[in-house]
C-alpha cells in the first residue's frame, strides 16, 4: 500500500488543517466522512491524532474538502493565493451577460488597467481604484504619471473576485475608449464628487474616463452542492 513519504513537517498540522477547513465549509464529521467515503470515527482520528495517510486517502479527503493535498499538508504557505484552487478540477465555467458584468462591478473597487506605453511592445498592466459612473469606468490619477500620460485611446480593464479556498469567483473584462477629463470638461464637476482615490497615496489631479465598447465575463462555480 502506497503511503505519503513527504517530510514530517509537511504532515504535522494535517489534523488541524482538516478540522479548520471542515469548519470553514460548515461540515460535520459525518458529512465529511460521507463525502470522502470514510468512517466518521476515522475523520475524528485524523483531526485529533493525525496519521500518515495513504495517497489515495489524502486525495479523497482533499477532494471532499474542496482543496488540494498540498494545502492540507501545509506545503503551499509560500505560494500565491489561489494556487491550490486549480488542483481538484471540480469546477464549472459559465459566461456572464453584459448586465451581470456591470452589476458585479457597480460598487467600484480595485481593477487592472491595461494600456500601451509608446515604444514598448507589450502592454502595461497596473492596479487602480475605480468607480462606475453612468456605465463608464472612472479612475483618478496624476496628470504627469504613467497612466495620465499613456492611458488614452483603446484600453483594457479587468476586475475579478476569487475565493482561493473554495475555487470559485468571477472575472469581468472590458475593452473601452479612455480619455482624460480636463477641468474645462462638463464632466469634471460630476466626477469631482466620485469617491475614488488614486492607487498611490497623494494628490490625483486628473480623471480617466473609460467608455466600454465590449464587456465580457465569466463565473467559475464549484460542482459540489451546498
Amino acid at each position: 500500500m502506497k503511503t505519503d513519504h513527504r517530510p514530517e513537517h509537511a504532515r504535522g498540522d494535517l489534523g488541524r488543517r482538516v478540522a479548520h477547513r471542515r469548519a470553514e465549509l460548515g461540515l460535520s464529521r459525518e458529512e465529511l466522512a460521507r463525502r470522502a467515503g470514510m468512517h466518521p470515527g476515522y475523520i475524528a482520528y485524523i483531526e485529533e491524532m493525525p496519521p500518515q495517510l495513504t495517497r489515495g486517502a489524502l486525495h479523497r479527503l482533499a477532494t471532499a474538502l474542496r482543496t488540494s493535498e498540498e494545502a492540507l499538508l501545509g506545503a503551499e504557505s509560500e505560494l500565491p493565493p489561489g494556487c491550490h484552487a486549480t488542483s481538484t478540477g471540480e469546477a464549472e465555467l459559465d459566461g456572464l451577460s453584459v448586465e451581470e458584468c456591470m452589476e458585479l462591478i457597480s460598487c467600484g473597487g480595485i481593477g487592472r488597467l491595461a494600456f500601451h506605453i509608446a515604444g514598448e511592445a507589450a502592454p502595461s498592466v497596473l492596479p487602480v481604484n475605480f468607480a462606475l459612473v453612468d456605465g463608464a469606468i472612472v479612475v483618478r490619477t496624476r496628470a504627469g504619471g504613467v497612466i495620465g500620460r499613456y492611458a488614452h485611446g483603446d484600453v483594457g480593464f479587468e476586475v475579478d473576485a476569487i475565493d482561493g479556498v473554495m475555487g470559485e469567483g468571477w472575472s469581468v473584462l472590458i475593452a473601452g475608449r479612455a480619455q482624460r477629463i480636463r477641468e474645462s470638461d462638463r464632466l469634471m464637476e460630476q466626477l469631482a464628487a466620485v469617491p475614488v482615490r488614486p492607487w498611490p497615496e497623494g494628490h490625483g489631479d486628473a480623471y480617466l474616463h473609460i467608455v466600454p465598447f465590449r464587456v465580457t465575463g465569466r463565473r467559475i462555480r464549484s460542482r459540489w452542492g451546498p
